[in-house]
């Protein structure tokens, strides 16, 4: 037997149970055959097959201002006549006016949607809140996509009902901070809380005691201004730590309070120093704007968190080209070169004073003399010698050494020095000649004269060079009363006599009138008394030109070749030759 459904389009939502009386005869069903019935339960299952839908477009909820941020507000409830998982419901927030305060969930049970406050309310500022609600299944049939969407929206408005709230702090933490010398009675600081209600009230001040601790400070209570009480040790107590109540005038039952911390702050009394290490070096093939050194500073004060640290060179180092200080605005600093090269020669050490200043109160600073020592280096950088006698000596001299190596020379530079001293000396006194040693005329006058030492009277370059024709000079041991125009002399031909020149000079001398009213010793070509030729001049000689032997002029070499073929024997005497 097969039981088929008769009607089409049976629908579970109208009728779920169905009971059907079957009979069975045998026989084939002829007459006289036995039959026997029963009865069939049948039962239609659930398709989803109806979209959930709202019973009303707007829902209206009141709430209180005061609702805590998490909490249930209001429900909504869509309808899905379907059964099990097909009538199960998804609830979403349109986004729109107001949506974002708001959070709505579904609840597995009932199938309602549960409205949460995600955000705090205020009547003051908003009375209202509009948005809409979607209600959808979450388990879709694509048999009955054509039914239509299997969802449904309605409105929701919320109104927020004004309540009467306590003070309202502007800030959930105060933190102040003070020095440890600061005298009793100065404000620190202060809180603020205000009234929010439309018909806004006065606010109060007090400190919640608790314990003794909370005598250190006062508040004022209408400005809720913080000032100490007592003085403060940072040693004692560092950190003190309580709480402000405010309440409004009009009802004092309404209070909220606040934390408030006070850091007690060490006062500075010691300025930063550079850390290690105090010295450093550069190489001396180093180019300018390379950092040879990064330095750090170091507070013996307990300085609080954020402590900043200046570098600057001081004001007497800042005009030298050889360095300078790099702030990284890090609490570090680079020290850079400023010069194209270093010599060790030159100058093997450099001290660079660095002012360093810290950032509390007072601001303490200190001036810090790095020294930098200049290096050999390779190519690369790496510092191969920065010993001085390295400079000078083989590796491996010690300073005694190289100490005792100086004081020998120093002691031989003296010893030099006193025999070239004591060899001038015996010198000039063997030079010096007596009055009866006189080479050339003497001039006597009444007046007396620039004695012995004047030998500017007369020009004798021109006896050591007969070719030098004079320039006209100013007597330079005189001064004229008129100016005289230098007399002019004639000048001096190849091929004359020396004694022929030497008499010439002389006679110019004689009638010259502007001669020196002094006496004027002048001296021509003396040669001294160790010359192996002795004197050239004929002035002193015993004998004359026709009785001296010139031959051994001959073996004076050729330089004296022109005087011996002027004087010699077998050639007669050619003035073309003389020089």
């Amino acid at each position: 037997g097969v039981i088929r459904t008769a009607l089409p389009n049976m629908d579970r939502e109208v009728k779920e149970q169905y009971q059907v009386l079957i009979q069975a005869k045998d026989m084939g069903g002829q007459l006289g055959g036995l039959a026997g019935t029963t009865t069939v339960n049948i039962t239609l299952t659930d398709v989803n097959d109806n979209p959930p839908r709202f019973p009303k477009s707007i829902f209206h909820l009141k709430v209180p201002e005061s609702s805590h941020v998490g909490s249930a507000i209001g429900r909504i409830r869509a309808v899905d006549p379907d059964f099990g998982k097909n009538a199960e419901i998804e609830y979403n927030i349109v986004p729109g006016d107001g949506g974002n305060l708001f959070d709505i969930t579904t609840d597995e049970n009932t199938q309602e949607g549960v409205i949460k406050l995600k955000k705090p309310l205020d009547f003051e500022t908003k009375k209202a809140y509009t948005f809409k609600v979607e209600a959808s299944n979450l388990h879709l049939d694509h048999r009955f996509h054509s039914v239509g969407p299997f969802k449904d929206t309605a409105t929701v408005k919320i109104n927020v009902l004004d309540m009467d709230e306590p003070p309202v702090f502007s800030k959930p933490v105060y933190t102040m901070e003070v020095y440890e010398d600061t005298p009793v009675g100065t404000i620190i600081g202060a809180v603020t809380a205000q009234d929010l209600d439309a018909g806004s009230s006065l606010v109060r001040y007090f400190i919640d005691w608790k314990n003794d601790v909370d005598s250190y400070f006062t508040i004022d209570a209408t400005e809720g201004t913080i000032a100490t009480n007592e003085l403060l040790d940072r040693e004692s107590t560092a950190q003190y730590n309580f709480s402000i109540i405010a309440s409004k005038v009009s009802n004092p039952l309404l209070t909220s309070k606040v934390n408030v911390i006070i850091n007690v702050l060490d006062v500075n009394e010691f300025p930063p120093e550079i850390s290690v290490p105090y010295e450093t070096s550069v190489c001396e093939n180093a180019k300018p704007g390379q950092v040879i050194q990064t330095v750090t500073a170091a507070d013996k004060d307990l300085s609080p968190a954020g402590q900043r640290f200046s570098f600057r060179l001081s004001a007497e180092a800042s005009n030298k080209p050889n360095f300078t200080v790099h702030d990284y605005r890090n609490n570090t600093a680079g020290i850079e070169t400023r010069r194209n090269g270093y010599s060790r020669r030159q100058q093997e050490l450099y001290f660079l004073p660095v002012v360093i200043e810290d950032s509390s109160y007072p601001v303490q600073s200190s001036t810090n003399t790095m020294t930098i020592r200049v290096c050999r280096c390779d190519s690369d950088g790496t510092i191969l010698s920065c010993n001085v006698e390295a400079i000078f000596l083989p590796v491996g001299l010690s300073t005694g050494a190289l100490i005792a190596i100086l004081l020998c020379i120093v002691i031989l530079l003296v010893i030099v020095v006193l025999y070239v001293a004591l060899r001038r000396q015996k010198k000039k006194n063997t030079l010096m000649t007596s009055k009866e040693d006189i080479r050339d005329n003497v001039i006597h006058y009444d007046d007396e004269g620039g004695g012995e030492e004047d030998t500017q009277a007369f020009d004798i370059g021109a006896l050591r060079n007969p070719k030098v024709i004079e320039d006209n000079k100013i007597r330079r041991d005189i001064k004229p009363d008129t100016l005289r125009f230098p007399r002019q002399r004639p000048p001096v031909e190849d091929n004359t006599d020396i004694r022929d020149f030497i008499n010439q000079r002389l006679q110019e001398n004689d009638v010259d009138p502007a001669a020196p009213p002094y006496d004027s010793l002048a001296t021509y070509a003396y040669e001294g008394n160790g010359s192996v030729a002795e004197s050239l001049s004929s002035i002193d000689s015993l004998t004359t030109e026709a009785d001296e032997d010139y031959d051994y002029l001959s073996d004076w070499g050729p330089r004296f070749k022109i005087l011996a073929d002027m004087f010699g024997e077998e050639e007669s005497y050619n003035p073309d030759k003389v020089t």
